[in-house]
């Protein structure tokens, strides 16, 4: 157990987890948040929290931001917006098949890092050398794949929520047809890409869950016992952990939980002859 905290370091950006240590900032503060570059200006977006969960190795809040950090937080934006406008106009002049993505400016060394995406390898050296007199300072140019791309710019999925690779997903795993199989989707590359073009992320760590579901839900057309009586399995629903039924009774079509779903009598009757084991294999759950 101990106290956690979020932050950002863009509006809407992905969130980043601190230990807030002896602070307690307010959401909306801005506090420096120790990189490999040295602490870094970040806004607070979740105040410090008891949590019941183990989240030792988290990275400790160096401080409160003060004026001088805000101040040169301010020239930082200034400069990237100036880099961003240069590049722009020097990709046009050299004909670079190249799409600016993202851009970070390390005041302490005056750098650059201008993150772009492109359909193919690209020779940038003059590029380079262009914008490093531009900019009077050292350029740094790194092409991000597709997926990359997607976490930096961020955008809204076919979910209606934001990008999971922008939000909360550290790495990329990867992810196969076969998931969505699993995940009884169709394969209709439209349905199942996402913003990057690519299978979505999603496919890799919800597949566990059908993979949990699958083993413990009853086949489809088993007959099973509920609390209204015998029903037919006709569906399922991972999402809610159900099953759909049609009652065997009055034939309606009703949504039980996995809970309280159980054999049928007339399964454990075939398993059970005079007291021995039959010959018919019934599942715990009523497939034949």
């Amino acid at each position: 157990m101990g106290l956690i905290c979020a932050v950002t370091f863009t509006d809407r950006g992905r969130l980043y987890y601190a230990d807030p240590g002896a602070l307690t900032p307010a959401v909306g503060d801005y506090v420096l948040y120790p990189t490999t570059e040295g602490p870094e200006v970040a806004q607070l977006m979740w105040a410090p929290q008891w949590s019941s969960d183990d989240i030792g190795g988290l990275p400790q809040l160096v401080g409160l931001a003060g004026p001088e950090h805000l101040s040169a937080l301010a020239s930082g934006r200034k400069k990237r917006a100036e880099a961003r406008v240069a590049a722009r106009r020097l990709i046009r002049e050299h004909g670079l098949p190249m799409k600016i993505v993202g851009i970070d400016h390390v005041l302490a060394d005056n750098r650059t890092v201008i993150y772009f995406s492109a359909p193919h390898r690209v020779d940038f050296r003059s590029l380079v050398r262009d914008l490093g007199a531009t900019l009077r300072g050292r350029v740094e140019l790194r092409q991000l794949s597709a997926r990359d791309e997607a976490r930096v710019i961020g955008g809204i999925g076919s979910c209606g929520r934001d990008l999971c690779c922008s939000t909360f997903l550290v790495d990329f795993e990867p992810v196969s047809v076969r998931m969505a199989k699993d995940q009884d989707l169709p394969l209709n590359p439209l349905r199942i890409s996402g913003a990057c073009g690519r299978l979505m992320c999603c496919l890799k760590f919800e597949h566990p869950l059908y993979q949990d579901f699958a083993e413990k839900a009853p086949a489809l057309g088993s007959c099973v016992s509920t609390p209204d009586g015998e029903a037919t399995v006709v569906g399922h629903s991972v999402p809610t952990d159900s099953v759909v039924l049609r009652m065997n009774a009055d034939g309606r079509r009703t949504s039980c939980a996995m809970a309280a779903v159980g054999s049928s009598r007339q399964a454990h009757d075939l398993f059970y002859v005079d007291g021995t084991v039959g010959s018919a294999q019934a599942s715990p759950h009523g497939a034949a």
